[in-house]
């Protein structure tokens, strides 16, 4: 552990760079805020590398699992799938469109308030996402691996503060 916190990352000479031209008393937050995009994108590459195995894209296999999160009946109002992914109107129907092509999905009148319509999970769909959801943990872990679970707790901790700062607390 003690070599890799002497060791440099491309962050760190960017920062380098940066310090050089930067009027800025304390550049932390923007050094953080280049990890954690480069985290981000090595995490988004590596699972559409291994999902791409099942044919399936990591924002397909998020909406079933947005889906089956809920409970039976595993079905949400295209509202609260805009709320849950953090989409707009459009890519909701977008996504919930082709979803429905490959009979993953379906969509519905709710009964309670024809205004609305409900996403729905059908059992081809949870099937397949059950196919695939190990594989995503199993990558999630392999990125994350260099951090013991101490370190992956505290980490979690300090980004949930930020998260509840930047969307509001959420109720159990």
């Amino acid at each position: 552990m003690g070599d890799r916190q002497q060791a440099v990352d491309r962050v760190d000479v960017i920062m380098k760079q940066v310090a050089q031209v930067s009027t800025a008393p304390d550049l932390t937050s923007k050094e953080l805020c280049q990890r954690l995009q480069r985290v981000a994108h090595h995490l988004e590459t590596r699972l559409r590398r291994e999902l791409a195995v099942f044919g399936i894209e990591p924002w397909e296999i998020e909406l079933l699992a947005s889906l089956r999160r809920v409970g039976p009946p595993h079905q949400v109002t295209a509202g609260s799938l805009q709320d849950i992914m953090q989409l707009t109107t459009g890519a909701v129907t977008k996504r919930v469109a082709a979803l429905e092509k490959k009979g993953w999905v379906r969509r519905e009148v709710d009964a309670g308030d024809r205004r609305q319509v409900l996403v729905c999970l059908t059992d081809e769909g949870e099937q397949r996402a059950l196919e695939v959801f190990a594989t995503k943990t199993e990558t999630e872990a392999r990125v994350l691996s260099a951090l013991d679970l101490a370190t992956q707790r505290r980490l979690n901790d300090d980004l949930r503060t930020l998260l509840i700062d930047l969307e509001g607390a959420v109720p159990n």
